[in-house]
C-alpha cells in the first residue's frame, strides 16, 4: 500500500440534480483528486471531520483510494453487505438504462437476502422482498417510506452480515449455490443465473476498488462454471408469410387498432417498445409501394420508480444505439397499406403516435396486446396449433421477419441494419431459423443412399 502525508481538503460541492441531491466532499492525497457524495450535508460534514482529525493526528492516507490507513481498516471490517449494496447501486445508477436498474435490484435483492445473519420466515419473505426493492432503489433512498417497510429495512441493516465474511470460502460457495435457486427451490433460469452471478461479481470489484476487500474473492474459489450461451431462436415459434396474414386477419377481428403495430413487427422487425412509440413523422409512406420507416427513440415498457422523470415507460434511444442515432427500415407495400389504412381510420395521438390506450390515450401496454395476440392465435390456428411455440409471443413476429429477410437472400449486413443487431449476434440467434441449404444437403445424402 503507498501512503503520502500530503493532502488537502478543499471546500464541500452541493450538486441539485432532478430527483436528489448530492453533497460531495472533495479532497486530494499526493495531488490526486478524490470526492464522496453524501445525500445529506450533515453526512458530509462528518466525513469531512474525519478526514481533518486524520490530517492532525499525522496518520497516513492511502494513495490509491484517498482515505486514512486508520479508517481504510475500519471500512475494510465493519462495513454490512446491505449498506455496501446501496452504495454499489448508487455508482452505477447514473449509468443504467432502466432496465438494468431493474435487473441491479433483482440480482442484488436475493443476494442481500442471503446475507443476512437471520433469514426471513417463509411468511415475511416476500414482504422483505418488496421493502429491499425501495431500499435499495437509490431513487427511492431518501424518501419517506411506508412504516412497515421503514421497519424491515432497519431489520435488514441490523442483520446484515460484513462484506469481509464473503472472503471465506466456503460463506461464498454457499452463496453460489443458494443463487441458484428460486424462492421455491427449484432450480432458476439460466439467464437469471447468470445475472445474478455476473452482479455479484462486478459488486466485488467495486468492494476491491473501494478498498472495502483487499481482492474479489471470486478469483480465488472454484466452483462448478455454468456455460452461458446465446439464446437461439427456435424454429418451432416462426411463423410462416401464410400463417403470419391469417393471424393478422385474425387480429383485425379481435382489435383492428393493433392490425398495423403487429403488420409492423412482421414486415419490418420492429420490437414491440419500437412500434410503440412510432410517430407519423417517421413515416414516409407513398400511397402504394414501398416507404421508409425512419426509428428514433423507443418506450420499453418499465415502471416509474426505475427512470430519472418518474415517468412510467419514458423515451430511449434505441437498443444498441448512442443517444441520437437512429435506424431506417424499409416499408414494403403490403405494410405501407396497412399504415395508410390505420391512420385514415384511427388517426394518431396528440403527440403523432400511431398507437394509443384507449382510456388515457397513453403508450399501449403488453397486457393489451397481449391479450389480443392470444385470442387471433386461437382464432387463427388449429388447436394443435395454437397449443404448439408457433408464434406463441408477439416478438415471434420480429423472429419471423428477420428470418424471411435471412432465407430470402438478404446479406446478413443489411438484415442486422434493418434489425438493429449486429451481425455476430443476427446469425448466433437465427442460426437454427436458416433453411437455405437444408433441403439441398438432404438431396445429396438421398442421392448417395440410392447410389450405395
Amino acid at each position: 500500500m503507498k501512503t503520502s502525508y500530503e493532502v488537502r481538503l478543499w471546500k464541500r460541492r452541493k450538486y441539485v440534480g432532478k430527483t436528489r441531491t448530492t453533497h460531495y466532499v472533495r479532497w486530494a492525497v499526493a495531488k490526486q483528486e478524490f470526492q464522496k457524495g453524501f445525500s445529506s450535508a450533515g453526512l458530509a460534514k462528518s466525513f469531512e471531520s474525519k478526514l481533518n482529525s486524520a490530517m492532525a493526528e499525522g496518520v497516513a492516507f492511502d494513495v490509491a483510494c484517498g482515505l486514512p490507513v486508520t479508517m481504510l481498516k475500519a471500512e475494510e471490517s465493519k462495513i454490512g453487505w446491505f449498506e455496501f449494496a446501496r452504495d454499489y447501486l448508487a455508482m452505477k445508477w447514473p449509468d443504467a438504462s432502466p432496465g438494468h436498474r431493474k435487473s441491479l435490484v433483482d440480482s442484488l435483492t436475493p443476494i442481500t437476502i442471503w446475507m443476512l445473519k437471520t433469514q426471513p420466515s417463509e411468511r415475511d419473505q416476500k414482504a422483505v422482498r418488496a421493502a429491499l426493492r425501495r431500499g435499495l432503489n437509490p431513487s427511492w433512498r431518501d424518501e419517506e417510506h411506508p412504516a412497515e417497510t421503514t421497519r424491515r429495512l432497519r431489520w435488514v441493516q441490523d442483520n446484515s452480515r460484513q462484506v469481509a465474511e464473503l472472503s471465506e470460502p466456503d460463506v461464498l460457495r454457499r452463496l453460489l449455490a443458494a443463487l441458484d435457486l428460486k424462492l421455491d427451490g427449484a432450480r432458476a433460469a439460466a439467464d437469471t443465473i447468470r445475472l445474478r452471478r455476473t452482479t455479484l461479481g462486478n459488486a466485488l470489484d467495486y468492494a476491491v476498488e473501494t478498498k472495502v476487500l483487499a481482492e474479489n474473492p471470486l478469483t480465488e474459489v472454484r466452483v462448478k462454471k455454468h456455460r452461458t450461451r446465446m439464446q437461439q431462436v427456435d424454429r418451432r415459434s416462426v411463423v410462416n408469410p401464410t400463417q403470419a396474414r391469417q393471424l393478422l386477419g385474425a387480429v383485425g377481428e379481435v382489435n383492428e387498432r393493433l392490425q398495423a403495430f403487429f403488420a409492423l413487427m412482421y414486415f419490418a422487425a420492429l420490437r414491440p417498445e419500437e412500434a410503440a412509440n412510432l410517430r407519423k413523422h417517421n413515416l414516409s409512406l407513398p400511397r402504394s409501394g414501398w416507404g421508409e420507416l425512419f426509428l428514433e427513440q423507443s418506450a420499453p415498457e418499465i415502471g416509474a420508480e426505475w427512470t430519472d422523470s418518474r415517468i412510467r415507460s419514458e423515451q430511449r434511444s434505441l437498443k444498441h444505439r448512442e443517444d441520437g442515432s437512429g435506424r431506417q427500415v424499409p416499408c414494403p407495400p403490403e405494410l405501407t397499406q396497412y399504415l395508410h389504412d390505420h391512420l385514415d381510420k384511427f388517426g394518431t395521438a396528440a403527440d403523432g403516435r400511431l398507437f394509443r390506450g384507449r382510456r388515457n390515450g397513453g403508450r399501449i401496454s403488453s397486457t393489451v396486446y397481449g391479450r389480443a395476440w392470444a385470442k387471433a392465435r386461437e382464432t387463427a390456428l388449429t388447436p394443435e396449433q395454437a397449443h404448439s411455440p408457433l408464434g406463441k409471443r408477439p416478438y415471434d413476429l420480429r423472429h419471423a421477419a428477420v428470418s424471411t429477410w435471412l432465407n430470402g437472400g438478404v446479406e446478413p449486413t443489411r438484415v442486422a441494419e434493418w434489425a438493429g443487431h449486429s451481425v455476430g449476434v443476427l446469425l448466433r440467434v437465427y442460426a437454427k431459423c436458416l433453411d437455405g441449404g437444408e433441403q439441398a444437403a438432404r438431396q445429396r445424402v438421398e442421392q448417395a443412399l440410392a447410389q450405395a
